[in-house]
């Protein structure tokens, strides 16, 4: 027995040896979290010259973004309890490979289905890799000021990835090809693939259960199933069979996926869960805030390309505010949570980003950069970065560690999953106050509608933010017996 506790010993001894410093854990998790949050915004600018050189129809640049964000929002919640059963590590480097592997398949595509099949993959990789993450920092950081920090430093990375992919996707455009928004992934995902090999340690929580790779299809097919109904009733109509029959078969396999949930022993998304108001609340604000900001860059792209004429990378640099006032605001939203608490500097964020929503949506024909570009973009980013830290702190804290790595692919599945049903929602928007028409005036008379609809999202959000964030997470035996 003896000699069985002090070999305990020693290997808890060796294994802290071995952990790495916080600064490094969070340059590599960083660096995983930017790239997965970079590709859903930098192919945004390179938009127009794909659907030039691979001759592609509107739509079919929409699920550009959405065959990425589709998978990767379906994916994530398992890709987060493979992480708790098999490891936080193993899966960080299992999806970097995967992703950067579709990143260099897309980027040589030669036909249109090649394209999407590659970011379908590349989400499903995005998907494995993003809850390890966060969870990996959530592991190694003790609940408190230090844990708030680093998930301040996380959420801003990941919102600058958000960011620069407008600057970066338009640069990269101009100077060599679209296709390198995609291949400059690869040498860079080799790079942090080595580092994460090296510098990373293991960490896992629970028992080697079985995964539910029956809910992560369900989920998965439901909610691609949704975005492609309400697609089609951009050409077709809402009362058109092509998209009711979608729509309809999207909720029956999300009612089977929620089914499979409550009777399986091993489910992929526990709806016990959901008996914690602090991760029913924040996720679902954070569903509904994903939702309204994610089509923001989509249709910024889009405005200054197609009715003020700019070129790629001036559409890219047009939007450099953006990204310093998202990361500023992910950065200081640490502080002010310290200060106020979490529940008031979400209901500011997304306050402060609904007012630059409704500022954005007077946008002109002959809109100026200062006034129609540069001061809602930064009103509305700023609010995004400090909405974004308080609702992870909220919906993180106070779960137990064996159920870390899910939480974290929940919370990153809400926004994911928002985001993509709400472009696909804008969009239908967007072409609805289009018509038929291809001139300025139009187009612009369209984006604008997507931008007032996206308003209405954010107040309700801060609404219901508002009516049901607790102000400080408890923990999970608290808050089950609050319940009951």
């Amino acid at each position: 027995m003896v000699h069985s506790s002090t070999s305990d010993v020693t290997g808890i001894s060796k294994a802290a040896a071995r952990k790495p410093p916080l600064w490094l854990l969070l340059a590599v998790t960083c660096a995983g979290q930017f790239l997965v949050v970079l590709d859903v915004a930098v192919v945004n600018v390179a938009l127009p010259a794909m659907r030039a050189d691979l001759g592609m129809s509107a739509v079919g640049l929409q699920w550009v973004v959405n065959a990425y964000t589709l998978t990767f929002a379906g994916f994530m919640l398992l890709g987060g309890r493979a992480g708790d059963l098999f490891g936080r590590k193993r899966m960080f480097v299992v999806g970097l490979a995967l992703f950067t592997a579709a990143s260099l398949a897309g980027g040589l595509a030669q036909a249109p289905w090649q394209l999407l099949a590659a970011r379908a993959v590349q989400g499903m990789g995005a998907a494995v890799l993003a809850p390890s993450t966060l969870t990996l920092l959530t592991a190694s950081v003790p609940e408190g000021p230090a844990r708030g920090r680093a998930i301040g430093t996380w959420a801003a990375v990941g919102a600058g990835g958000g960011a620069a992919g407008g600057l970066i996707g338009g640069v990269l455009t101009d100077a060599l090809s679209w296709r390198w928004v995609l291949l400059i992934n690869v040498p860079i995902g080799a790079l942090v693939l080595i580092a994460a090999i090296v510098w990373l340690t293991e960490s896992r929580a629970g028992d080697r259960r079985r995964l539910d790779v029956p809910g992560a299809v369900l989920v998965t097919g439901g909610l691609a199933l949704l975005a492609y109904g309400i697609v089609q009733t951009e050409s077709e109509g809402w009362g058109a069979a092509a998209a009711l029959i979608p729509l309809l078969l999207g909720f029956v396999l999300l009612a089977a996926f929620l089914l499979v949930e409550a009777k399986t022993k091993a489910p992929l998304m526990p709806l016990k869960l959901f008996a914690l108001r602090s991760v029913s609340a924040a996720n679902t604000a954070m569903l509904v805030t994903g939702a309204a900001m994610f089509g923001s860059w989509y249709f910024l792209s889009l405005y200054t390309q197609n009715v003020l004429g700019y070129t790629p990378i001036e559409a890219g640099l047009s939007m450099v505010p953006h990204s310093i006032a998202i990361v500023v605001g992910a950065k200081l939203a640490p502080r002010l949570v310290a200060r106020t608490g979490p529940k008031t500097v979400a209901i500011t964020g997304i306050t402060m980003a609904a007012v630059g929503y409704l500022w954005q949506s007077g946008m002109p024909v002959d809109g100026v950069y200062a006034r129609d570009i540069l001061g809602p973009g930064v009103l509305m980013m700023l609010g995004a970065g400090l909405a974004t830290t308080p609702l992870v702190t909220v919906a993180t804290g106070g779960v137990e560690a064996s159920e870390a790595g899910l939480v974290s692919g929940l919370v990153n599945t809400s926004r994911t999953m928002g985001g993509s049903l709400g472009l696909s929602i804008l969009s239908t928007v967007a072409a609805a106050r289009i018509g038929g028409g291809e001139g300025p005036e139009a187009l612009t008379a369209g984006y604008a509608a997507a931008f007032r609809a996206g308003t209405f999202m954010l107040f309700g959000a801060a609404l219901l933010a508002l009516l049901v964030l607790p102000r400080t997470p408890k923990a999970r035996t608290e808050q089950t017996a609050a319940a009951s």
